[in-house]
């Protein structure tokens, strides 16, 4: 079965159980987890009118649940083995009247709790089909909804594209990968390294910064909105600074080329441009491609960029400090 009727086909089980349509939708989930669900948030902004729609980090969500959660919510919660507070947090939206469902690689307590559940492909695997991971199928969840819901003129189009992203994926990861080699031994002594992204790229711009450089690589690294740049951050620019930019297709790309102005201005030979026009984010048509920059940056910037760094700082990138290690 496709994972796109997959999709569909968990959405009318979900319609089919509960008492009142949905009327409300909370993203849920920690770290990759967590920044993986941007993609849908950030359609569900631009295209939802009858469904209210917030991402929530797994922790905050179990201490501060918001008032509004009940029947007419529904909670789409993704771990890829359980994480504890992701498990708490999917108990504590059940428990306030949810229906939840389980984005997971592994089973653990999180598919107990699930009322419904969709395995994904981790994008860190290079086996796995794009179009299956965590990201893309929460996609598929928000583009189905608010299809059911509002109407979705360019879902069939949308569908479809979906259809193209592992081929997208697997040509960027050829065409990049001399690309990262030389940024990686460009910024190999360079802390810390600033990641920028808006729009619908902040999540995978926020996901390089905290996943692959800080927790894989241990190395500091800010992620800031290209749009809030000029609101502090760029008093931190000069000739030595590593910038890593991403440049989004879509409606927020002139914040991303502003930003880039300013760094050919003042930066130097440590800023680097990723550009989804440059990675195939054209080959998708021009009226959905703006959703689609997260699912293709992201595994390129996990899979071509952090590896890079970790084999130039000669690094092991599975290394952690703490995670795993320590009771925290």
């Amino acid at each position: 079965m496709k994972i796109q009727d997959e999709v569909q086909d968990v959405l009318g089980q979900v319609n089919s159980t509960i008492n009142e349509p949905v009327q409300k939708v909370v993203w849920i989930g920690a770290g990759g987890s967590f920044g993986g669900f941007y993609a849908a948030q950030y359609f569900m902004t631009h295209n939802a009118v009858k469904i209210s729609s917030e991402m929530f980090t797994s922790k905050e969500f179990v201490l501060a649940v918001p008032a509004y959660v009940d029947q007419t919510t529904l909670a789409i919660v993704c771990s890829m083995r359980g994480t504890p507070e992701t498990c708490d947090a999917a108990k504590a939206a059940k428990d306030a009247g949810a229906t939840v469902i389980a984005l997971y690689v592994d089973e653990s307590r999180l598919t107990d709790v699930a009322d419904f559940k969709i395995k994904y492909e981790s994008l860190a695997v290079d086996e796995s089909r794009t179009e299956r991971s965590n990201t893309s199928i929460a996609l598929m969840l928000a583009m189905t909804l608010v299809h059911e819901t509002d109407g979705y003129a360019d879902y069939e189009v949308a569908m479809s594209a979906f259809d193209s992203v592992d081929t997208i994926y697997r040509r960027a990861v050829e065409n990049t990968t001399p690309l990262a080699i030389k940024w990686a031994k460009q910024n190999a002594e360079r802390k810390p390294i600033f990641v920028l992204g808006s729009g619908p790229a902040y999540g995978a711009a926020y996901i390089f910064s905290i996943c692959n450089i800080e927790e894989m690589l241990q190395i500091p690294s800010p992620t800031t909105n290209s749009a809030e740049y000029f609101h502090g951050p760029f008093e931190t620019l000069d000739k030595n600074t590593s910038i890593f930019q991403l440049v989004s297709v879509g409606r927020t790309r002139a914040a991303d080329e502003r930003a880039l102005d300013f760094y050919r201005r003042f930066g130097g030979d440590k800023v680097y441009v990723l550009d989804a026009k440059e990675i195939g984010l054209n080959d998708i048509d021009d009226r959905v491609s703006e959703y689609f920059n997260h699912v293709i940056f992201a595994p390129v910037l996990n899979n071509v960029y952090m590896r890079a760094l970790s084999r130039e700082i000669k690094k092991p990138y599975t290394t952690r400090r703490y995670m795993w290690k320590v009771s925290y």
